[in-house]
This record gives structure tokens, sequence and C-alpha cells, in this order.
């Protein structure tokens, strides 16, 4: 099973990409999708939409898992937050790819066993748990391959009945 996680952002996207075999995690790839303050919100959008689509094309992920939106005080870097959600979303669904989506509590509970964990415990985590020789940088990076961590863990316990 080869699963493609994303961190959402306008200015960030995360992508992690993992294989899961007989319950062994391996990292395949990772990186940001970055975009320029400068461009207006739409073609920022398309750039996550177009950067995810070649991710897929290139590495032929089996499903994808995106971090739910988390309201802080900020609601307008809330929103934003929510369309780059869409535009991934969308990149799934063009791809034929079923998305699945966990929130940040559900993805910290999943790598690291608490859900209010540290930024860097879930970076170490997400490198022993992938059995990486150093931190994944940026942690967005970090957190994409973690959402594509929390649903192996998930996939595992739908498929054996517990959800």
């Amino acid at each position: 099973m080869i699963i493609l996680g994303i961190d959402p952002g306008l200015a960030l996207t995360g992508y992690g990409i993992i294989k899961e075999t007989k319950g062994k995690m391996e990292e395949i790839t990772y990186g940001c999708i970055r975009t320029s303050a400068s461009d207006s919100t739409a073609q920022r959008l398309l750039h996550i939409y177009k950067g995810l689509e070649k991710v897929i094309i290139r590495f032929n992920p089996d499903s994808m898992a995106v971090e739910e939106l988390f309201f802080n005080k900020n609601s307008r870097s809330a929103f934003l937050v929510g369309e780059a959600r869409g535009a991934a979303l969308l990149a799934a669904a063009q791809s034929n790819l079923e998305a699945f989506e966990y929130t940040p509590l559900q993805v910290k509970q999943s790598v690291v066993g608490y859900g209010r964990a540290t930024k860097n415990q879930v970076m170490e985590m997400v490198k022993i748990l992938l059995n990486l020789k150093k931190p994944v940088k940026p942690d967005d990076a970090a957190d994409a391959l973690a959402v594509a961590i929390c649903h192996i863990h998930s996939h595992k316990l739908k498929i054996k009945g517990f959800l």
C-alpha cells in the first residue's frame, strides 16, 4: 500500500509518501509545494493542485490522507488552509484516489501516542517509525508523513474491525 500524506497550507503544502509492506513502513519521498505570496490566491491554489498532480502521477499512490482543518484564533489563515485542502482533495478526486481525512489530534495520537504532542515530538517519532537517519525538514513535510503514518495505522484498525 502506498499512501500520500498531505499537510495543507497556502504558503507551503507538505507532502509525504510512505509504502507499507507486511507491517513495515518505508519513506518513498517527501517535500513541500511552495507558493509565492505575490501571486493571487487562485494562482497559488492552482500551483498546489498542479504540484500534487505531478506527485500523484509520478508515484501512483493507492490513496491520499489529508490533515483536517484546525481552527485557531486567526480565521483568515484557517480559510486559506481550507482552500489549500480543497486543492489537495480536488487533485485526489481528479486522479480517482480515495481521500481520507484526519484531525491533528488523531495524527498526533497515532504517531506519538499523545494528542497534545509538540512538533518536535512528531518529527522525532516520524524519524523513528520510518527508520530515518535525521529528522524530516521542513516540519510541513514531517507533518505530511505523520498524516500518512496515521492513515496506515487507522487502515489496519478498520480492516480488523476496530473502527
